[in-house]
C-alpha cells in the first residue's frame, strides 16, 4: 500500500478496512450457498484502477485479490504456499526461483493459464508505458529496475517463461520474502491474449478475465462491482459464495444504515457511533498493519524548511485525535515502522524508542520561529493540507487545522478530492501538505523504508537524501541480519530527523459482521480472501 495492501497503499485503513457480514434480511434462509451474494462497500469510492498492475490502494486491491490468484496465495498462518504454481525449486545462491505452475490453471473464460501469462504480465508491471506505482516491489528481480528506468530491454529482466508451465525468476540479490511477494496482487497473471487484442481489457466489465475465485459480472463505474464464482477456478469445490457485491458509498452514515436494514451485509461505522459500538462488543478491534501519515512537498515553501517541518509535526496531538477523532482504539505513532513489522530477528519495533514526540506546542512553536529566520519570512507562506473526501479524512483534517491555530498560531486551509484526483495530485506533486497511508506489501521494516529513497515511485515528496539512499542500499548486502536491521533503524531514526513525513496513528481493524459470515482470511499485510467465505443459516 504498499503500498499498500499498499500501498498499497494509499488510504484510511484503520476502521476503512471493506468488512464482511450476512445482512438481517436481504438472504433468503431458503437460498443455498451458492446463491448467497456477500455485499460489501468500498467506502472511498470507485477503485483506482481493477488492472493488477494498477490496482494498488486497498480497495482496488481486495476486488482484484478476489478476482486473480498468484503464483502464491497466503495462508490461514499468513504465509505463502503454491497457488496456481503446483511447486518452487530455489537455487542454492537463492538468486534463482523455478516455478512449476499447475494444469488445471485456468482463466476464466477456460482457456489456459500459462507461463507466459505471468511473464508477460510482470514484464507489463514494469514497462514504463504501464506507469504503474507498484513497479518498484518487482525491482528484486534481475534488471527489473532498469527496464523500468529505461535503462534496459524487456529481454533482460529476470523473468522467463521456459515453456507452458515452467517459470524461471532471477533475482538481483538474495532476498528473503520473494514468495510473500508472489502472493501480492501486483504479481498476478494477466491475460495475455486478451490484452494484445485490447489495451483497454481491465478498464470495464464487459471483456474483463481473471483466473481467481470470483470473476466479473458487472462493473458499474463510481456506482458498483458485481463478482460472481468462477466455474474455471481450479479449486472451485472450496468457494461457498456465489458472487460478491461491493457497494460505492462513501457516506459512512449511510453505509451503517444501510447495514442496518440489510442492503449491506457489512459497513464501517461513522467515528461517532464507533466508541460505544466497540465498548458494547458490537464491533471487534482486530490487530492491523500501516500507518496513517501527513507528507510534506519539501519543494513548497513553506516545507523547504525543515524545521519548520519538524515544527507542523510536533504540534500535533496525536493521542487526542486517536481518542476523540478516528475513535477507534489506535495506537498514536510516534515512530514510521508500524508494531508487528517482523524481521527475522523478532519485532523491528520491540525494545526501541520513540523517534518523535507528541504534542509538544512549546518545541513547535520555537522551530518555526527559528524556521521562518532561517528564511527570512516575517509572515509565514499560506499552508493548505489536502485529502481524499470522506468523513472521517475531514474530521481529522479539521482537528490538525485547529491544532495548529493553537500551538502555532497559524491558520492552515483545507482541501478535498475524490481519491482518483487525490492520487493524481500526490503523485503530481501538486500539493503542499497531504493526507497519506501506509499498507506494507510485505512483513519487513525495508518495505516501509524504501519508499522514501531517491526518486521512489511512491517518495512523492520531493525529499532526496544521499545517506539515507546509502543505508537502505547497504541493508540489501548486509552479511547478517543484525547488521541489516542496524541499518534500517538507522534509516527510520535520519526519515523521522529530516521529517519529509510525520506518522500520525497505526492502523487496526475495526470491524462489525453478522455472525453469519465465517471464514474470512483477514491478514495483517494484504487484503482480505473471500475464497473460502460463507454465509451461514
Amino acid at each position: 500500500m504498499k503500498k499498500g495492501w499498499r500501498a498499497g497503499i494509499a488510504l484510511f485503513m484503520a476502521i476503512a478496512l471493506i468488512l464482511s457480514g450476512c445482512s438481517t434480511s436481504g438472504d433468503s434462509d431458503s437460498q443455498s450457498q451458492s446463491e448467497q451474494v456477500l455485499k460489501l462497500n468500498l467506502p472511498n469510492g470507485e477503485p483506482t484502477s481493477l488492472d493488477p498492475a494498477k490496482a494498488f490502494d486497498a480497495e482496488s486491491m481486495e476486488v482484484v485479490n478476489a478476482l486473480f490468484e498468484g503464483l502464491m496465495r497466503l495462508d490461514e498462518n499468513h504465509q505463502p504456499k503454491p497457488a496456481v504454481a503446483e511447486k518452487v525449486d530455489v537455487s542454492p545462491d537463492g538468486l534463482t526461483y523455478t516455478f512449476t505452475l499447475r494444469k488445471d490453471a485456468k482463466w476464466s473464460n477456460g482457456e489456459p493459464l500459462t507461463a507466459h501469462d505471468f511473464e508477460y504480465a510482470w514484464k507489463r508491471v514494469l514497462n514504463p508505458k504501464t506507469a504503474s506505482s507498484a513497479a518498484f516491489l518487482l525491482y528484486f528481480i534481475e534488471n527489473a529496475e532498469e527496464y523500468n528506468t529505461e535503462k534496459a530491454s524487456a529481454d533482460q529482466v529476470g523473468v522467463k517463461a521456459k515453456d507452458d508451465y515452467t517459470l524461471e525468476v532471477r533475482l538481483s540479490k538474495p532476498t528473503p520474502f520473494f514468495l510473500q511477494l508472489t502472493a501480492y496482487t501486483v504479481y498476478y497473471p494477466v491475460y495475455k491474449k486478451g490484452l494484445e487484442e485490447d489495451p483497454k481489457l481491465y478498464e470495464n466489465g464487459d471483456s474483463y478475465v481473471s483466473n481467481g475465485p470470483f470473476k466479473m459480472k458487472e462493473w458499474q463505474h463510481d456506482s458498483s462491482v458485481k463478482a460472481v464464482q468462477n466455474e474455471h477456478y481450479r479449486e472451485r469445490d472450496r468457494v461457498k459464495l456465489g458472487g460478491i457485491e461491493w457497494a460505492m458509498v462513501n457516506d459512512p452514515s449511510s453505509a451503517y444504515q444501510m447495514f442496518k436494514t440489510g442492503k449491506l451485509h457489512s459497513a464501517t461505522p461513522p467515528p461517532d457511533i464507533l466508541p460505544s459500538l466497540i465498548k458494547k462488543g458490537e464491533a471487534k478491534v482486530l490487530d492491523g498493519s500501516g500507518l496513517e501519515f501527513f507528507r510534506f512537498n519539501v519543494k513548497e515553501k513553506p516545507f523547504t524548511n525543515k524545521k519548520i517541518r519538524k515544527a507542523f509535526a510536533l504540534a500535533v496531538d496525536r493521542k487526542a485525535i486517536v481518542d476523540q477523532v478516528v475513535q477507534g482504539n489506535q495506537q498514536p505513532a510516534l515512530a514510521y515502522v508500524a508494531p508487528g513489522t517482523m524481521s527475522q530477528l523478532g519485532d523491528f519495533r520491540e525494545g526501541r524508542e520513540e523517534l518523535i514526540a507528541d504534542n509538544q506546542a512549546e518545541e513547535a512553536k520555537r522551530l518555526l520561529e527559528e524556521g521562518m529566520k532561517e528564511e527570512g519570512w516575517k509572515t509565514l507562506p499560506s499552508v493548505t493540507l489536502l485529502y481524499n473526501a470522506n468523513e472521517k479524512n475531514k474530521l481529522v483534517a479539521e482537528a490538525l487545522q485547529e491544532m495548529y491555530r493553537k500551538n502555532l498560531g497559524v491558520k492552515i486551509k483545507l482541501q478535498s478530492q475524490e481519491t482518483k484526483v487525490f492520487f493524481d495530485s500526490q503523485i503530481n506533486r501538486n500539493y503542499q501538505m497531504s493526507r497519506s497511508s501506509f499498507l506494507p506489501d510485505y512483513n519487513d521494516p525495508y518495505n516501509y523504508l524504501e519508499s522514501f529513497q531517491t526518486d521512489h515511485s511512491m517518495n512523492r515528496t520531493g525529499w532526496s537524501n544521499e545517506k539515507y539512499d546509502e543505508l537502505l542500499e547497504k541493508s540489501t548486502e548486509a552479511k547478517s541480519e543484525e547488521e541489516r536491521v542496524k541499518l534500517l533503524e538507522e534509516a527510520e531514526e535520519l526519515l523521522l530527523e529530516e521529517m519529509p513525513v510525520f506518522p500520525l496513528y497505526y492502523y487496526n481493524n475495526v470491524i462489525v459482521e453478522t455472525p453469519k459470515l465465517k471464514n474470512v482470511l483477514r491478514h495483517p499485510v494484504g487484503p482480505p480472501d473471500y475464497k473460502e467465505a460463507e454465509l451461514t443459516e
